[in-house]
């Protein structure tokens, strides 16, 4: 069998003389047709095993001149590596998966944006999946990814209290056998590693400083009992306006989408709102939801009805009056997780949260 001395592997040293003097050939691509490896092996003047370890990722050596003329024949070809093969070669592909639970949430879009900044300091590519916070549709994601084999899986989205779905928690442990990373947020157990935010102490500061502002009644909008993120930042703002005086009188759930902060909002005018009552929304979107639901209903924000929220995402400082809130670095957040995907040794480094105070919450002291 000649595979164990054939000049294909373009190794130095191994190229027979009929194939060192040959010149390439032009390759015969099909009209409108994408051109394949083949293809480019044809243009290079080497085998299809050697254009394949070029460009496909092998650990196996290729001469120098041998990779150039590769490379040079796929770049005037306009080839696209075939990413099933280079898993196959190297056993992961160049992707990062990121799951969020709602890509129009700009919460999630700034931690992507961070995600992708990694991941182009790397040369990979990142793909965006949505679950909407489904744990069926998570498992099928997962099972669907994995047979993909990126390289890192980010688990972006908040989790219930439960334990993580069977199915979904099987599909990562192949993932993990098969030699992948998974990285979560939160101290729940789902990834390898986890990238944790301060929920509840950043909560609690913004409660404490709300009362030291002179609030001593809120309405708090989050999301169904049971969510983590939700669960943790109520708490916390919970705990530091009590802290101070102040009292929640009225948590209404929802969940993290800009409609639900507004139809909360809506119910608890109908149910009558005090002037100077302050209102807490678990996140800005929710927050801004709210504030949208106080205009509708005629009311004042700021002066009338105060409202806070969570995050700092870009648009909490461009709508009118603009939101007070809790700043969080989202797009270093989503650096962190990648960098949690790949590297060996890594600890996630503090990640520092500042109350911003607005025009939506002025001074009553």
């Amino acid at each position: 069998m000649t595979a164990s001395t054939s000049p294909a592997d373009g190794a130095p040293g191994q190229q027979s003389s009929a194939q060192a003097s040959a010149s390439p050939r032009r390759p015969r691509v099909e009209r409108g047709g994408a051109p394949t490896l083949d293809d480019v092996a044809r243009a290079a003047g080497v085998s299809l095993a050697t254009a394949s370890r070029v460009l496909n990722g092998s650990d196996r050596k290729v001469a120098d001149s041998f990779s150039e003329r590769v490379k040079k024949a796929a770049a005037e070809l306009g080839y696209t590596a075939n990413m099933s093969a280079q898993a196959t070669a190297r056993g992961t592909s160049p992707v990062i998966a990121l799951l969020v639970a709602d890509i129009a949430d700009p919460y999630f879009g700034m931690i992507a944006s961070g995600v992708a900044r990694g991941a182009d300091e790397q040369g990979l590519v990142v793909t965006i999946s949505i679950t909407e916070r489904d744990p069926a549709r998570e498992a099928r994601i997962v099972r669907a990814l994995r047979g993909q084999r990126p390289q890192g899986l980010i688990l972006a989205a908040s989790r219930t209290g439960e334990s993580m779905e069977a199915e979904t928690a099987r599909e990562l442990a192949e993932y993990a056998r098969l030699g992948g990373r998974t990285v979560a947020f939160g101290a729940d157990g789902a990834g390898d590693r986890q990238v944790r935010i301060d929920n509840h102490g950043g909560a609690e500061a913004l409660g404490r400083r709300m009362g030291e502002l002179g609030y001593r009644s809120a309405i708090a909008i989050s999301a169904a009992t049971g969510v983590r993120t939700s669960d943790e930042r109520l708490t916390g703002f919970r705990a530091g306006f009590e802290s101070t005086g102040g009292s929640v009188d009225r948590v209404l759930r929802g969940d993290f989408r800009r409609e639900s902060g507004a139809a909360a909002m809506a119910a608890a005018l109908t149910d009558g709102v005090a002037p100077g009552t302050l209102v807490f929304g678990i996140s800005d979107v929710v927050a801004i939801g709210a504030m949208a639901a106080i205009r509708d209903a005629g009311r004042e924000v700021g002066a009338d009805i105060a409202v806070c929220g969570f995050d700092d995402v870009p648009s909490s400082s461009d709508v009118s009056p603009a939101l007070t809130t809790v700043r969080v670095p989202l797009s270093e957040v989503g650096y962190q997780a990648f960098r949690a995907t790949v590297d060996a040794e890594w600890t996630q480094p503090p990640l520092p949260l500042d109350i911003v105070v607005r025009a939506s919450t002025p001074s009553i002291a």
